[in-house]
Formats: structure tokens, sequence, C-alpha cells
């Protein structure tokens, strides 16, 4: 059954991870798992420093400075009980450079949802507005 905005949102705050998808400019879809907090209509997504980087700016973010639409999909499976799946997915657009204090509510957010976040081992936060919220679940709520 098709989720109320009121329930897809609520989902989507209340997981842990997920699935983000920007667009590449020559392959499509770019989707990698991420770690995520929700504050109102922001979404914000942590770059972390734990893991090396080795050219810059990660793909994700180059494909967000070409065209800033991304997508941000949960969901829930049971293998043994098919009526307990759900999915939500999250249209957002990437805010760039936005304001200071939106980037750092979602780093203080994202220090309260993760333990491993605790000294903030992350160089930025990007930071979405968040355009639609779809779902479907396998019950009703």
């Amino acid at each position: 059954m098709r989720l109320g905005e009121a329930d897809a949102r609520r989902r989507l705050a209340a997981y842990d991870h997920g699935v983000l998808a920007t667009v590449h400019p020559v392959r499509g879809v770019d989707a990698v798992p991420v770690a995520y907090a929700v504050d109102g209509d922001l979404v914000g997504i942590p770059v972390d420093t734990v893991k090396p980087k080795t050219s810059g700016p990660l793909q994700r973010e180059r494909n967000l400075a070409a065209d800033p639409r991304a997508a941000l999909l949960v969901d829930h499976w049971d293998p043994a009980d098919w009526t307990r799946l759900w999915w939500v997915r999250a249209q957002l657009r990437w805010a760039g450079t936005g304001p200071a204090a939106e980037e750092t509510a979602l780093a203080e957010a994202l220090e309260r949802r993760y333990p491993q976040y605790h000294d903030r081992p992350f160089a930025r936060v990007l930071v979405f507005r968040l355009r639609s919220v779809t779902g479907w679940s396998g019950q009703v709520p």
C-alpha cells in the first residue's frame, strides 16, 4: 500500500542508512550507501575523513556540482514476512554551499544519531533540501 507523506517522512527520519543516488554525466545513476540525518526539510550526508580519499572531492560531489538532483532510498526487508516490507524514496536537491547554520545543525544531528560521529570525523556535511517523499509498505500502518 502507498504510504502517506507523514508516514514516509517518519520512516525516513527514523531509519539509519540508505542509498544515495546522484547523476553521473556519462554513466547515469551513481548509487552509494550512506548514513544521513534529517532536520525538517533538510537532509545531511557526511563526507567522512576516516576513509582515505585519493582524488579530491568524492564522485557524488562532482556529480552534484553538475546536476544537483539526487534521491535517497531507504528500505526494510524481512525475508520471513513480506507484509513487513517497506521502502521510502526522498527526492532531494543539493543546496551547494548553503548557510553554515544548516550544515552545523545537520552535523549536530549526525553526532546525536551515530556514536561513531561523536567527534565529527567528517570533513563536511552535504546539505540537501527535501523536495518530496514517497513510499510503499506491505501492510497497512
